[in-house]
């Protein structure tokens, strides 16, 4: 069976800080591919694009990098295993396993081929919790180490998605579901972080954090988590569909210099 993530090791001593991409991933499992709509999956338009990349620093930091190796359309990492929605405001949110795109274009080439109930437990028994049993383990390792762990969601989403919201997105959003998910420290800590740059920052609005930052940040058990959503215009083209370069790098400045100040955090709280 295929081993459903990357990890990408720390280049040097580790730090408490372990960084998961669950949105990244653009293959699909054989068994299930031909299910899908061939023109649709060549491209999943729903992938944030390059995350892994735009992070390529990190394991030079001690951080540890996990990032998903199938598309969100086989299923979403960061949805609840129920199907819980994780907001009640009305807005269009793809499911566990959606059977449409973020602009309600269908994935599957019929009615006969979208997942059954019996489909979606062996995903997520394959597929999903396999991503989250690792990420507790290496969580794990590092409060054994440490006596605590941070763990950073990083994603990103299109400059204007008009399902989700009528306005286009900010630059960047910190979330940890209105201070549950980590402690006040470290919040504070990396929104100062990301506020250094020249970008527009939100905290916990319109993303409050996912399910990823959700089921893992416990700080009563020193495990604490930020998820970062961030718009694809910040380091791809205006197009959003190359890597951009030159202003990745910009970017890349306002992370490190952002782990850098949680590293310290962490050594405090």
């Amino acid at each position: 069976m295929s081993i459903p993530y990357h990890i990408i090791e720390p280049k040097i001593k580790k730090v408490p800080i372990i960084l998961s991409v669950p949105h990244c991933g653009i293959d699909f499992p054989a068994e299930i591919k031909a299910d899908y709509i061939p023109e649709m999956i060549t491209s999943p338009d729903d992938t944030d694009w390059f995350v892994h990349k735009l992070y390529n620093f990190a394991s030079e930091m001690g951080i540890t990098i996990i990032y998903a190796k199938y598309s969100r359309w086989v299923i979403d990492l960061n949805r609840d295993p129920q199907s819980a929605p994780l907001y009640n405001d009305g807005r269009i949110i793809t499911g566990l396993t959606t059977t449409t795109d973020f602009f309600g274009k269908k994935i599957y080439k019929s009615e006969d081929k979208l997942p059954s109930k019996k489909e979606v437990e062996r995903r997520l028994k394959i597929y999903y919790w396999p991503y989250y049993k690792k990420i507790q383990s290496l969580l794990n390792e590092r409060v054994d180490e440490f006596g605590k762990a941070l763990l950073w969601d990083a994603h990103s989403i299109r400059h204007f998605v008009p399902t989700i919201r009528t306005e286009i997105f900010p630059d960047m959003i910190l979330g940890n579901n209105d201070g549950v998910t980590a402690h006040p420290d470290l919040i504070n800590t990396a929104l100062r972080g990301l506020k250094s740059g020249k970008y527009g920052i939100n905290h916990n609005t319109p993303f409050k954090g996912g399910h990823i930052t959700r089921y893992f940040g416990k700080p009563e058990n020193n495990i604490h988590a930020l998820q970062l959503e961030m718009n694809k215009i910040l380091y791809m083209n205006d197009d959003e569909v190359d890597f951009h370069e030159e202003r990745a790098n910009q970017v890349r400045k306002v992370l490190r210099n952002t782990f850098e100040n949680l590293i310290h955090t962490l050594n405090k709280i």
